[in-house]
Parts: structure tokens; C-alpha cells; sequence
């Protein structure tokens, strides 16, 4: 309001300059009209006038302070509403249905703009006349009046604004003397008005009228209420009629009239006997103006002497009238009664009594016994009821065992109504029950309180049969059984359920009959209980922190003591204990008290107070539930951070606690109060907890809370930490690094958080390499590679992962500089060719470093000059992989065969290797010749194949063992492998294996200097085992049975026949292809064609030729495990399969001959015998058929193609030494055969 000005136009003085100046050059806002004071009648319409004159600002109506709005339907005040027209600047205020309610101080405001300052219109005031509600009159109008006495009466108009103003009248006649006063109404402002005059009641005021009627302004008639009036007086005595005599005999009835005229109420009559009231029913007459009742009175002998009155009487008779008649009633005796025991014992005087009830006029008495009239009596008379006269007759007579069981009957007889009565009844002779005796529990052996325990009560003798009552402290127990019967006596039984009180109790069962003589029995029991009660008490009523309560718990009797003591949420803590006091039941009670200084941890918990038996292992408790008020408290799980990832939705939760639980809390961020209105991204999820939607950078920081409540205040800061993902990028890209030194990959991320293990390396290359040391500095990650070698030249992929959202990477190269290193396995260092002066050459050197590497040539020492063109060099780089090829044209013997020294340079280092061309020849041997796995029937083996003599070269194994009469051949198939599975074996036999390798030109000597194998088969599995190996599979673990095995493997046998068969005639065709010259060139068959140059179909001219040694051109890397002499290299290359890399059977390859044709039956299984003569397998030159081979050095594919049939085949293991370790890599029996590759899967497409 600080910058609200009046309608007069001056501006604030807390403007500047330039505002005032401003203000002062353009027009003004003023109000033309203004709201006036407003009287209206509660529930019309009110309209509070205000009219802007060039109106700029935004106009509210003001309602006692509060600001209802600019919208002209005003929400949330639905009958409120701006009316006129706006363009005109009205902005009247309408109100609907006025009430009480709107009777306030209203002003009209307009709000500062930029071309005018505030006004405020002056307060108008609403006046809302209320009427009265309806009069009503306060009078005791619950009893008709009486003439002659005076009422007061009463007539309030509640609820009336302003007062109204009563008027009173008497049957239309204006009472004088009313008396008026004001109270206050049902609400504020509203008043009640009381008008009081006394009335002095007239038997002429019967049935008019009184009327009030209240007036005030907002009434334009006065309200009216009325009531009628009623006067009473007696009526007149009343008359008895139909009563002839006063002697009336018992049992007749009599019809008895009584009226009664006059009296206004007519009067209400009643009859009465003797003063009670025998009816209460009439018929009133209105016409007849008179009261009638009718009695209809059965007469009985207690209507003897009885005075019968009628009485009427109305509301305002000073005492009743009355008339009345006397009775005389002829009646008999109602009982005739025999007094005295009609048992006894032998011998014992019996004396009875005869008594016969009133009766008028009184009766005589005469005894019988049986038939016998007994005369030794005594008769006497006295008044009785009714005033009548009773009878007496006392008999005395000594009875006799014989009279047992007799009739002894009483006769009664009335002269006067000829009336006899009689009674009778049989004489009996008893004796007392002889013995009572308990079957309980020991009265010294302690009883749990809740066991079951039954008392059993037993009698025998009596006559009659004894009764049996159990009693507890001599109280009679109710609850009992029945007692049951047995031969010679009775039982009764009782069932307890043991409380407290039967502790120490006295239980007594009385046997007694009709000799009125008993006998007893009792016990007692021992009983332990828990205490009875527990009571928690206190003085303080209102529990608050930081004070010290006190509270008091007394627990109940208990037997024995028990042990008190407290716990509070679930601990145990320590009270002060009285000494115990003895209690009822026989047992102790106990009282602790307990002090506790309160804190709000205790709020709503319960303390417990228990008293426990260690004896019962039981114990009874209570708890006293705990109210404490504090202030507000934040839980000490309240996070001091909360954590969001920006853009999301910031949740800052607000534990607090209090008590009362009514908390107000006022958020704070950079010092400024945070309100809904402010920020639409702000919402209170719950009463306290904050939510930020779209959460930025902007929005971390410290969060104050302050929270109140009536008993306190208390405040605490919220840290919010904004996260965001991170953005990563190389440092240096590439990194460049000699081999064997050490290379620093770094890459730094941009994020929040910052935390450690945030990077990670990958590397991007094939195969595996150590990665190296993984470290973080802050924002920066960095991977160190020590000792760098060729295998960690590439990509390595650097992640930065803090957790939030997507990780970022980015991709740094790593280039490792090495001298070149040449390729110097026996295939590299020899060249064959025909020499005859028509073929060609191609020598082939092969090296890898970086940077870039440089080939020069010698031959025999001279450095070769390449303008000759009988000599082509060429350099083709892939990578890190550089070769160089020297193409001879026209070999001839005297002028090419020679030594070719091939050196490979960069800026790191050199290497050399000497080449050697030769004439064709037959192929060296192969070497390392070894055993890889054997079995029962099977033995596989493994060898590195030497130089091929510049031709396709093939393999065969030749074996004996001690009872063959000469060697076994087998050639190995595919051609090409290097390792082969010997099978068709016998059990537990020693084998002498050798191997060496053939060509056109012929063979070569066996491996190793024609050394020998010895190698023994393992024994036969048992028939009854389940093999482990997978070539030993049996019809259970197949789930196949042997003679379907059988069919399948014939039939497979069939189609595979039909298979080779198409297979070699294939091969013909191409082999009569090749011959033609139609075949391709390759470097790897040694057909390349050219102009000039001959095709060979056989001949290899090249020293870069096929073998298990293979070139991974992927990886573009290679591990050298040795480089020695040429006979003996032991060269290891690491090789993945590509598609260059298949393998070529020789043009005259003869299929290998069965070693054992004969046929051979095991497990009753029949293997059929292979003909040796039938082409299984053709010539394959297709070079996708093995190009898989290379990739895994499995056992060889001969081993899958042996002739057995599947559950026949033995898995094979690799050796013991680690020489074959390292040269046969990654050697394991597949799982199933679609696990192997495509070659050695036993089928040929």
C-alpha cells in the first residue's frame, strides 16, 4: 500500500525523478463516482458503485482487507461480480442474496500502472436488515389453566436486525403491561426481543385466542403467532348402581355401573377395593356431558368385608368424589395343608399337622391312616385372611416299620358350602448317608494358575441315596456337574479352571438326605499365578521434552513374587522397586516407579511395565503410551544432499517431525523465500518436501527450512548437487610410441560428478593385449602401457561414465614404432622351379614394422639391378605387413639358382633373410612329429611339415605293432592337414608310428630322422558303464536303440557314396579344365598366368605357399616364438581364417585304403566294412570347402571322417608336455559336431 496513492492523483514520493516526470506529462486515473454507504434487505441485491476515469491500472474491490480480485466473475465468491461496462470505466459491485456475512467496510482500488499511480476510493459500508424469524411464545402450556390463577406469559421474535418491536392480544383485545427486553440472537449482530405479561385465567377465556405479533423495517407486516386457551373445573359426585345383597358366594361376578355428570375436562373415573384401584377405563359423553364406567369384579374370598368405591375426579378437582358399597363373600378354605416330617426313623414319635386355610364359616378336620381313623387330635381355630377363621388339627402317632409306605390323609370339611378338601401323602422312614471321600491333587504340590484340575466327591450309604454339594470358602459352587450314580453310592465332579482366587481355598463336598444329617470332606490347593493387575499411573499431565516423568506402575497379587521390571522401545530400563506387600489370594504385590527425561525419541512409544514370574516363566504387563510435545526435529536420516541429474525432476524431501504435528515451514534458496506463485517449476509434493521440475545448474545450492510449530522453531540446510553426463575428448590423438617404451593415452571429461573408476579402456583391435595401468586424475584419465609391444598398436576406446545418462567415449590411436621383422619360416627361405628356361619365379620376402619399411635385394651378394627385365620387384603394404616379391622370368638353372638376400628397413632397425631357388625336387620331411590323443581304437597325432619341393605336397602314416606281419599305410585326407586321427585300433596294444610327406617327384624321409612313435591304446570302457567320451554314447544316453543307430548309419553311409561320387567326377572336369589352361592364376597354386609366361597346374614357383602356418592379415600382427635354423624352425604364427586361405588337394591324390577291412563287432553292434576302393572323398579344389580349418588347430578332420560309426569314436586330449601345449592351441573335443567347422562336420556339398 506503501506506493497506493488516493484518487486525487499525487504520485508516491518514493518514485524517482524520472517516474514523477513521467507520471506529471501523461494522464491520470480518477474515479468519477465512488461507492456510498448501503442499506438492503437480507436476500436482495446489492450494488456498490465505483467509475474510473481513464482507467490504466488494474481495479479491485477490497472486502475488509482482502482483495477479491481483478476477474469481473470474481472465483471463489460466486455471489459476487463486477458489473457495467468496462469501457466506460464502470466496475460497480454486485451482491447477490445479501446476507449477514457481507455487512463489511468495502473500498474500490486501482493499481499503479506506467502512466498513473494507485487510487483507493473512499470505505463504504453494506447494511443488511435482517426480519425477525418467527415468534414464539414461552408458556407453560403443557397442563390446561386453571380459572382464577394467573400465567405469565412470554412471546420472543428472535434473530432480528434491528430489534423488533412485540405486541400482544386477548382474543383481539391489546394487552397493557407487557414488559420488553433484548438478548442477544444466534449470530453476531443479530438480536432477540422477549415481551412477558401476566394473564389471570377466566372460565371464559376457555378456547379464545392470545396473539404476538414483531415487527421491524425489514418487514412490511408484522409476523404473527397465536395460541388457544383452555380452562378446567370438577364434576359433580358420582352414583353406583347394580349391587342388590351384601352376601355374594365366592367365584360369582358381579356387573357393577358408575357415573358421573358434569366438569369440564368431564371427569376420568376409577373404581376401587379396599383403596386399590381395580379400573381406570370410562367413557366419556360429550354430548351428554357426563363420565360412565362399567365393573365387571369376579368375587373371591378376599372380597370379604371388602368396600367397593367409585371415584371421580378431573385436572382441577380439589379432591376426589366418591360412593361406595360393603361386600360379605361365602367362601371355602383355598388350601388344606399337611405340616411336619413325613419321615422318620424306627420308633420315633411322629406329630403332624392338619391346616386348613381361612375359610368363612370355618371348617372340621379328620385324620386317616390307611383306613384307620386316628382320634388322638387336637383342633384349634383363628381369624384368618379375608376375615375368614382358620383350622388347625395337630396329630401325634408313633410310627412303626409296618405303617411304611402307608396313606396318611388329612379331610377338610366346610358345613356352610358343603365343601370337602382333602390331603394325603405317604409315610416314609430314612437313615443318613455312612461315608464321604475326595479323590484331588496333593494339597503341597504347587498348581499352575490356567491348569485344569478335577475334584471328585464320592458317598455311599443312606436312605435315601445321599446329595452331594461342592463349596468353595464355604460358598455354595453352582457351576458343578450333576452327581451320577454308581452301585453303592453317588459321585459328583468338579471342574476348575485354576485362577488366583483358588490359591490356598478351602474345597468341601457335604453329603446329606432327607434325615437332615450331613457328613464332609474338604482339601485344599496350592495354586501359583502371575500378578492379578498392573496399573501405570503418573501426576504429570502434559509430557514435554527435556522434562523428567515420573511413573508409577503397581502390579497385582502374585504367587510367587514376582519380578518387576520396565522396558521402553523394546530396552530394558531400571525403575526403583518397594519392598512387597502381602495381597489378596495369598500372593504378594509389588511397585516400582520409574523417572525418565523425556526427549521427542520417546514420543508415541510405549513403556512397559511387566511383573514376571521366573517360577511360572510368565508375566503379566501393561504399557503407558508416551505424549511428549517438542518442536520440530529432522529425522537423522533428513539427507544434507540431495543429488538430481539435471533437466530431471528434484525431489529435496523434508523429514520432520513434531509435536504437535501442525508444522509451518518457509523454504529459503540465495536468501530469498521460495513461493508457488514464484516459480512455476516449484511444487510441495506433501505438506513440506520440494519439488523442482525441469531442474537446472542454476537451481544447486544451500536450501534453508525453517519449521515451526506452538512448541518451537528449528531450522536445517539442504545442499542440492545438479549432475549432468559427461563430455570426454583426447588429449593427444595419436599417441606415437617406440616399441618397448612406455605410451600415456589421456582423455578428459567435463561432468559433475567427478568420481573415481569414471574411465575406462578398451581396446578396439582383435585378439586380447594387456591393457596396462588405468589411472584418474580428477577430470582426466589416463592409461599407461609399459614395455609397449607390437600387439598394442590400435584403437583404444576411453569411456567416461559417472553414472548419469549415457556414457561418452572417444577413440585415441595408438602407433608402436618397431624395426621390421621378416618372415623366416622354412617356407619363406626356399623357392623350387624347373630351371629350363620357360617358368617363372616369384621370391617372395615379407616383413612387419612401423613406420613405413623399405625392401633391397642382393643375389649371391651382388645387389640386384631391376632395370633388367628378366626381374620384376614389386612392394604391395597392407597395414604394418610389407612384402616384396622378385618376379624371375625364364628360370634357368646356371643363371637363377642362387641365394636371394632380402633386407627390410625403416627408421627403427633393419632384418635380412636369404632366400634360396631351387630345382623342383621331392619335399623335406616333416618335423616334431608327436601324439596328440589316444583312445581305445584310436590315436591322433600332429606334425610340422617341411619345404614342399616347389609342388603340392600330401602326407601318410605308416604304423605296426608286434603281431602284424609288416607296416600299415594311411594317407591322410584333406591332403593338406597336419593333424590325423589313426583309428580302427585295437584295445591295450603298443603302436610304432612314423609319418613323412610326398609329391610328384616323390617322398620324403620319416619325421625327425625317421624316428619312431610308440604309443599304447587305452583299454576298452566296461558294457556296463555309461561311457564319458563323446564317441562312446549308448542307446541310453542317445535315447536311440542300437539297431535305428544301425539303419542311420547306413543310410548316411549311402548318401555320402552318392556324395563322392558327384564329387570326383567334379574334379575330373576340373582337372581336364586346368589342364586346358582355363584354371585362374594364384599365388598360392603357382598358376599364375601372364603374357609371356607359362601356366603350371602343379608346380609351385613361389616360397609364399600354403601351410598350418598362417598370416593373420586381420590382426595385422605376429608373434615370433623362434627363429633358428632352416631344418629345425620352429615357427609359431598366429592366424585367423580368411578367405585366401584354403586347401588344395594334389591333382594325383589317391584315396587312403581302409587299414582294417575286416569287419569287426562290438556292444552287438555290427561296423560295417569300408570298401577301400570306393571313392568317399574326391579331389575337392573348391576354396571354400576348408577355409575354416585355419581358424582352429582342432584335430584333424580325418580323425571326423574315420570309417566308424558315432558312438565309435573316442575323444581325443592333448599331451602332457608343454612342448605341444604351445603348438597345438585351443585343442578341446567339440560338444556336438554343428559346434565344429564346416570341413570336419562329415559332410562334403
Amino acid at each position: 500500500m506503501n506506493n497506493v496513492a488516493r484518487h486525487n492523483g499525487v504520485p508516491s514520493q518514493t518514485k524517482d525523478h524520472k517516474t514523477t516526470s513521467l507520471w506529471c506529462t501523461q494522464a491520470q486515473q480518477a474515479f468519477r463516482s465512488e461507492p456510498r454507504n448501503l442499506t438492503v434487505r437480507m436476500g436482495a441485491t446489492a450494488v456498490l458503485r465505483c467509475e474510473v476515469l481513464r482507467p490504466s491500472g488494474t481495479v479491485q474491490w477490497v472486502k475488509d482487507g482482502l482483495l477479491l480480485g481483478p476477474q469481473r466473475s470474481l472465483p471463489g465468491f460466486p455471489r459476487y461480480s463486477m458489473i457495467g461496462n468496462p469501457k466506460r470505466g464502470q466496475y460497480h459491485l454486485q451482491i447477490e442474496k445479501a446476507q449477514l456475512e457481507d455487512e463489511e467496510p468495502y473500498t474500490c482500488q486501482v493499481g499503479q500502472s506506467e502512466s498513473s499511480q494507485a487510487i483507493i476510493s473512499s470505505t463504504a459500508w453494506v447494511n443488511v436488515l435482517i426480519p425477525p424469524s418467527e415468534p414464539y411464545f414461552e408458556v407453560d402450556m403443557e397442563t390446561p389453566w386453571v380459572a382464577g390463577k394467573k400465567y405469565a406469559v412470554t412471546c420472543i421474535a428472535p434473530d432480528a436486525k434491528p430489534v423488533a418491536e412485540i405486541t400482544l392480544y386477548k382474543d383481539g383485545v391489546e394487552l397493557t403491561g407487557a414488559e420488553s427486553f433484548t438478548m442477544s440472537g444466534s449470530k453476531d449482530k443479530l438480536l432477540n426481543t422477549h415481551a412477558e405479561v401476566t394473564v389471570t385465567a377466566l372460565s371464559s377465556d376457555n378456547g379464545r385466542q392470545l396473539a404476538c405479533h414483531a415487527k421491524n423495517p425489514a418487514l412490511s407486516r408484522p409476523a404473527e403467532t397465536t395460541m388457544t386457551m383452555s380452562v378446567y373445573f370438577p364434576p359433580q359426585p358420582p352414583v353406583i348402581v347394580g349391587l342388590q345383597r351384601e352376601e355374594v358366594k365366592a367365584g360369582r361376578t358381579l356387573a357393577l355401573e358408575c357415573v358421573s355428570h358434569g366438569g369440564n375436562p368431564l371427569a376420568s373415573l376409577q373404581w376401587t377395593k379396599n383403596g386399590e384401584v381395580l379400573s381406570k377405563t370410562w367413557e366419556a359423553d360429550v354430548v351428554a356431558q357426563r363420565s360412565r364406567s362399567v365393573l365387571n369384579l369376579k368375587i373371591t374370598p378376599a372380597d370379604n368385608q371388602a368396600v367397593v368405591c367409585c371415584e371421580s375426579v378431573n385436572l382441577v378437582s380439589l379432591s376426589p368424589l366418591s360412593a361406595s358399597r360393603k361386600i360379605t363373600v361365602l367362601f371355602e378354605p383355598a388350601e388344606v395343608t399337611l405340616l411336619g416330617s413325613f419321615t422318620a426313623v424306627e420308633g420315633q414319635n411322629l406329630s403332624l399337622s392338619c391346616y386348613a386355610t381361612s375359610s368363612n364359616p370355618p371348617v372340621q378336620i379328620r385324620w386317616w391312616l390307611g383306613y384307620k381313623e386316628l382320634n388322638s387330635t387336637v383342633a384349634t381355630m383363628e381369624e384368618g385372611d379375608n376375615s375368614g377363621m382358620t383350622t388347625m388339627s395337630n396329630m401325634t402317632h408313633t410310627v412303626s416299620r409296618k405303617e411304611d409306605g402307608l396313606k396318611l390323609t388329612c379331610e377338610a370339611f366346610n358345613k356352610g358350602t358343603h365343601f370337602s378338601k382333602t390331603r394325603i401323602t405317604t409315610l416314609d422312614v430314612y437313615y443318613p448317608p455312612q461315608k464321604v471321600w475326595l479323590d484331588t491333587p496333593p494339597q503341597d504340590v504347587p498348581l499352575r494358575s490356567g491348569t485344569t484340575v478335577r475334584l471328585i466327591c464320592f458317598s455311599t450309604g443312606g436312605n435315601p441315596t445321599g446329595t452331594l454339594t461342592w463349596f468353595k470358602n464355604r460358598t455354595a459352587v453352582t457351576d458343578a456337574p450333576k452327581q451320577t450314580s454308581f452301585d453303592r453310592g453317588v459321585a459328583r465332579e468338579l471342574v476348575l479352571v485354576l485362577t488366583a482366587s483358588d490359591n490356598m481355598a478351602t474345597y468341601r463336598c457335604d453329603a446329606t438326605n432327607k434325615a437332615k444329617k450331613t457328613i464332609s470332606a474338604h482339601t485344599k490347593l496350592m495354586v501359583h499365578f502371575t500378578a492379578v493387575s498392573m496399573k501405570i499411573s503418573t501426576k504429570q499431565e502434559e509430557l514435554r521434552r527435556g522434562q523428567m516423568l515420573t511413573l508409577e506402575c503397581q502390579a497385582g497379587s502374585s504367587n510367587p513374587e514376582a519380578n518387576i521390571s520396565w522396558s521402553l522401545g523394546g530396552l530394558r530400563v531400571q525403575g526403583v522397586e518397594q519392598p512387597p506387600r502381602s495381597a489378596q489370594f495369598g500372593g504378594v504385590s509389588l511397585h516400582s516407579s520409574l523417572s525418565l527425561n523425556l526427549s521427542s525419541q520417546y514420543h508415541n512409544q510405549r513403556v512397559i511395565c511387566q511383573a514376571y514370574s521366573p517360577v511360572l516363566e510368565e508375566g503379566t504387563n501393561t504399557f503407558f503410551k508416551l505424549n511428549v510435545l517438542y518442536p520440530p526435529e529432522f529425522s537423522p536420516e533428513q539427507p544434507a544432499q540431495v543429488q538430481v541429474v539435471e533437466d530431471d525432476m528434484a525431489a529435496i524431501p523434508l523429514l520432520v517431525s513434531a509435536n504437535p504435528e501442525e508444522v509451518s515451514c518457509i523454504w529459503l534458496h540465495h536468501r530469498e523465500k521460495l513461493v508457488k506463485e514464484g516459480d512455476l517449476r516449484y511444487h510441495w509434493s506433501d505438506e513440506n518436501s520440494l519439488e523442482i521440475k525441469n531442474v537446472t545448474r542454476k537451481d544447486a545450492g544451500v536450501y534453508k527450512v525453517n519449521c515451526t510449530n506452538d512448541e518451537g522453531a528449528n531450522q536445517i540446510a539442504i545442499m542440492l548437487d545438479v549432475q549432468y553426463a559427461p563430455r570426454v575428448k583426447a588429449e593427444t590423438d595419436p599417441v606415437v610410441v617406440n616399441l618397448g617404451g612406455t605410451a600415456d593415452l589421456i582423455c578428459v571429461a567435463d561432468a559433475n560428478p567427478i568420481i573415481s573408476d569414471m574411465f575406462t579402456w578398451k581396446w578396439l583391435g582383435e585378439g586380447e593385449v594387456e591393457l596396462g595401468q588405468e589411472t584418474q586424475e580428477d577430470e582426466s584419465g589416463l592409461l599407461t602401457i609399459h614395455n609397449v609391444t607390437r600387439a598394442h598398436a590400435g584403437f583404444y576406446q576411453c569411456t567416461a561414465n559417472n553414472g548419469i545418462a549415457s556414457p561418452a567415449t572417444v577413440n585415441v590411436q595408438l602407433l608402436v614404432q618397431f624395426e621390421p621383422e621378416l618372415q623366416k619360416g622354412s617356407q619363406w627361405r626356399k623357392v623350387a622351379s624347373r630351371g629350363d628356361g620357360t617358368s617363372t619365379a616369384e621370391v617372395v620376402c615379407r616383413a612387419e614394422g612401423i613406420p613405413r619399411v623399405d625392401f633391397s635385394w642382393e643375389r649371391n651378394g651382388v645387389r640386384m639391378d631391376f632395370a633388367n627385365p628378366r626381374y620384376e620387384e614389386r612392394t604391395v603394404r597392407e597395414g604394418s605387413f610389407h612384402t616384396s616379391t622378385v618376379r624371375v622370368v625364364n628360370v634357368t638353372a646356371a643363371l637363377d639358382y642362387a641365394i636371394f638376400s632380402c633386407t627390410a628397413r625403416n627408421s627403427v632397425g633393419e632384418d635380412t633373410l636369404d632366400i634360396q631357388l631351387v630345382s623342383t625336387n621331392r619335399p623335406d620331411p616333416p618335423s616334431l612329429f608327436r601324439q596328440v590323443g589316444v583312445s581305445h581304437d584310436s590315436v591322433t597325432l600332429d606334425w610340422i611339415p617341411g619345404f614342399n619341393g616347389g609342388l603340392w605336397q600330401r602326407f601318410r602314416v605308416r604304423y605296426r605293432w608286434d603281431k602284424s606281419a609288416g607296416f600299415l599305410y594311411m594317407d591322410v585326407f584333406p591332403p593338406r592337414v597336419t593333424t590325423f586321427t589313426v583309428t580302427g585300433l585295437q584295445p591295450v596294444t603298443t603302436y610304432n608310428f612314423s609319418v613323412n610327406a610326398l609329391n610328384e617327384m616323390g617322398e620324403s624321409d620319416y619325421a625327425d630322422n625317421n624316428a619312431v612313435l610308440t604309443i599304447t591304446t587305452k583299454e576298452r570302457p566296461d558294457l556296463g558303464e555309461v561311457p564319458t567320451d563323446d564317441d562312446s554314447v549308448s542307446q541310453s544316453a542317445s535315447g536311440m536303440p542300437a539297431y535305428l543307430t544301425v539303419v542311420f548309419t547306413v543310410t548316411f553311409g549311402v548318401l555320402l557314396v552318392f556324395n563322392s561320387l558327384g564329387c570326383f567326377f567334379g574334379l575330373r572336369w576340373k582337372k581336364r579344365r586346368g589342364q586346358t589352361g582355363e584354371r585362374g592364376g594364384n599365388a598360392l597354386d603357382g598358376t599364375k598366368s601372364e603374357k609371356g609366361g607359362s601356366s603350371q597346374s602343379t608346380v609351385s614357383n613361389s616360397n609364399e605357399y600354403e601351410s598350418r602356418d598362417k598370416i593373420n592379415a586381420t590382426a595385422q600382427r605376429t608373434l615370433l616364438i623362434d627363429s633358428g635354423s632352416e631344418t629345425d624352425s620352429n615357427v609359431y604364427e598366429s592366424y585367423a581364417a580368411e578367405s585366401s586361405h584354403h586347401y588344395y588337394p594334389t591333382g594325383n591324390y589317391i584315396l587312403p585304403l581302409s587299414p582294417l577291412p575286416e569287419e569287426t563287432r562290438r556292444l552287438g553292434v555290427t561296423h560295417l566294412p569300408v570298401d577301400s576302393q570306393s571313392h568317399l572323398y574326391e579331389d575337392v579344389r573348391d576354396g571354400g570347402l576348408y577355409q575354416d580349418i585355419l581358424a582352429s588347430p582342432l584335430p584333424s578332420s580325418s580323425s571326423l571322417f574315420d570309417h566308424r560309426l558315432p558312438h565309435q569314436k573316442n575323444e581325443w586330449r592333448l599331451p602332457a608336455y608343454p612342448q605341444a601345449a604351445e603348438r597345438v592351441r585351443d585343442v578341446r573335443q567339440p560338444r556336438r559336431e554343428s559346434d565344429l567347422p564346416f570341413e570336419q562336420q562329415g559332410e562334403l556339398v
